[in-house]
């Protein structure tokens, strides 16, 4: 049997600022570090990439990122927010077996500029979950309206579970409260 690995996408911030400063970044912040961590001491290799310029987000870029990690069908990819939107993406481009996909407060909705609605406004590829033993989201009841319209777009297309936190907003440490999340690493682990 292959070794259990994962891989963890970050979102993406507004601005350059955001994502450099190491106060407001995102890619090493909120759940993920804690997550990386507990997922290692369980013996599951774990990547936290930094995405390339995520504040501009371009879809070939990211692709170029990811692709430098093994992945498999005992492959767990985790999606934050603009994350999600890439990894489903690139699910249906690839055809890639998978073990699981994860998709946290998930986001589908670009807006802005024409980069960025070419990053989020692609057709979901509904045969991603004959590829994937096992897919789940996760919302909350105080995600934004736009989080909430993602989710369903993302739902619709690939069914899974649902899991509703309630008050972890976009699962952000301003909403959590906590960079603890052992709801997630439940679902890794099973």
């Amino acid at each position: 049997m292959k070794q259990k690995n994962c891989i963890i996408i970050h979102g993406c911030p507004s601005n350059k600022e955001e994502a450099i400063n190491p106060e407001t970044r995102t890619y090493d912040k909120h759940w993920i570090p804690w997550t990386k961590k507990r997922l290692i001491n369980k013996g599951i290799k774990t990547e936290t990439p930094f995405m390339p310029n995520p504040w501009q987000p371009v879809y070939e870029d990211f692709k170029k990122e990811l692709e430098k990690f093994t992945i498999n069908d005992s492959t767990i990819l985790i999606g934050h927010s603009c994350g999600c939107a890439f990894l489903v993406r690139w699910l249906g481009d690839t055809k890639k077996n998978i073990d699981k996909l994860i998709l946290v407060a998930p986001w589908k909705l670009g807006g802005g500029t024409d980069e960025k609605k070419a990053f989020y406004e692609y057709p979901i590829d509904n045969t991603i979950k004959e590829r994937v033993d096992k897919i789940v989201m996760f919302t909350s009841d105080n995600e934004e309206e736009d989080g909430k319209k993602s989710l369903k777009m993302f739902h619709d297309a690939l069914g899974g579970d649902i899991i509703n936190i309630k008050g972890y907003g976009h699962y952000c440490l301003s909403d959590m409260k906590t960079e603890e999340f052992p709801e997630l690493i439940k679902i890794v682990l099973n």
